[in-house]
């Protein structure tokens, strides 16, 4: 679950994290009031969306009057923001985070992550924060700094000083940044994050550090242990079907292709998109049904596949061990009843009631196309839905 910058500046001082002033505005009318409050002549106006690259894309802008922070505001909600990191049809713009601006001294980069292959938390960090830090990663990636927390004793001032010191920061500073890294660690144990990313972190012209912006992410898994943070999650940023399928407590991500997965197990969902892909095609979706699947949540799970517009073709893809395929065929034959089905499906039944579940496709109405072979179905699949994609 993603945090808007608000969320994350507010969890910030919490841990007395230093960041900047703002305040959030959810309609036009807030505008003049917020203005007043902040103070100033110049405003910072940043849209609050769950897509980094906002500035690049003019959703960060700074307004010089309080004529044109309202002309941004005005342009900005209600609106959907398109960024690199998000679809072409990009993030509903729903509420704004007005703050004073900073004057900017340097910028850092420093970011607290689970990493999977040491199954640490690391801390990332980088003397050339910025919007170019992706660039910098691809063409500079010795400025990128990481540094791995022992676990058994967490993060330790020794560790801090070193990361002080690689970032060449001044005994002043350094003595704000072992704090602030301190803080942090404890902000993401505490709240069971997987990511806080602070892009930049800024030494003011004053010589103080302070978040700039500021992303996080708690690990969904343990959301019943956060309910405070669960319940200022924001929907209307998320993917309708994945969120759909969560509340089914079904394995769903969507993808950008036309051919639609339903498999059970995780391990044969990849092994299935990959011999998609491997034959020229692209999947819609990684779908797991899971062990437990009975016919209500085969059903469900095609209602989701079939509400992606993309979808021309579905690949089912069943190996019967815990799951019984006479209940899956069972599960197809009532969803093609009730939802009309009108793009062809592949099937391929192994293991428990393979026999039984190609037996009642057989004998149904229901227009489905059987492989034994993987393969085979992959290409049957591909060649069913040629040039409709």
């Amino acid at each position: 679950m993603n945090l808007h910058e608000y969320q994350t500046k507010n969890l910030f001082r919490k841990y007395d994290i230093p960041t900047t002033k703002g305040k959030l505005l959810t309609h036009p009318s807030q505008l003049d009031d917020i203005l007043r409050r902040l103070g100033g002549d110049r405003w910072v106006i940043k849209a609050q969306v769950h897509a980094g690259g906002r500035g690049k894309a003019g959703g960060v802008v700074v307004a010089e009057s309080k004529q044109e922070a309202n002309e941004e505001v005005r342009r900005l909600l209600g609106s959907k923001l398109v960024t690199h990191q998000t679809t072409k049809e990009g993030q509903p713009i729903n509420s704004i985070y007005i703050e004073q601006p900073c004057d900017v001294e340097k910028q850092i980069y420093i970011a607290f992550m689970v990493d999977r292959t040491t199954q640490r938390i690391m801390i990332i960090t980088s003397s050339e924060g910025g919007v170019e830090i992706e660039e910098v990663a691809q063409k500079h990636p010795e400025k990128i700094l990481r540094n791995a927390i022992n676990p058994v004793v967490g993060i330790m001032p020794a560790q801090c000083r070193q990361i002080c010191d690689d970032l060449g920061l001044d005994k002043t500073l350094s003595a704000q940044m072992i704090d602030l890294m301190q803080k942090m660690y404890k902000m993401f144990v505490k709240n069971d994050l997987s990511l806080i990313e602070v892009n930049p972190l800024v030494v003011s012209k004053q010589g103080r550090l302070l978040c700039l912006d500021g992303k996080a992410s708690v690990d969904n898994s343990a959301l019943y242990r956060q309910p405070k943070i669960n319940e200022i999650r924001d929907e209307t940023q998320e993917n309708a079907r994945e969120l759909k399928a969560e509340k089914l407590d079904l394995n769903y991500v969507s993808l950008d292709g036309n051919i639609a997965c339903m498999v059970n197990g995780a391990g044969l969902a990849m092994a299935t998109m990959d011999l998609i892909k491997a034959h020229g095609a692209n999947p819609a979706n990684f779908l797991d049904v899971g062990g437990s699947v009975n016919e209500k949540r085969v059903i469900e799970a095609f209602e989701i596949i079939l509400s992606d517009e993309k979808v021309n073709g579905i690949l089912v893809n069943i190996f019967g061990g815990i799951v019984r395929c006479d209940v899956i065929a069972s599960g197809i034959i009532e969803a093609a009843k009730k939802m009309d089905l009108n793009v062809p499906i592949v099937v391929r039944l192994e293991g428990t009631n393979a026999k039984e579940g190609l037996e009642l496709i057989r004998e149904s109405s229901v227009s489905v196309y059987e492989e034994a072979d993987l393969d085979k179905a992959a290409q049957k699949i591909i060649e069913l839905t040629k040039g409709t994609n």
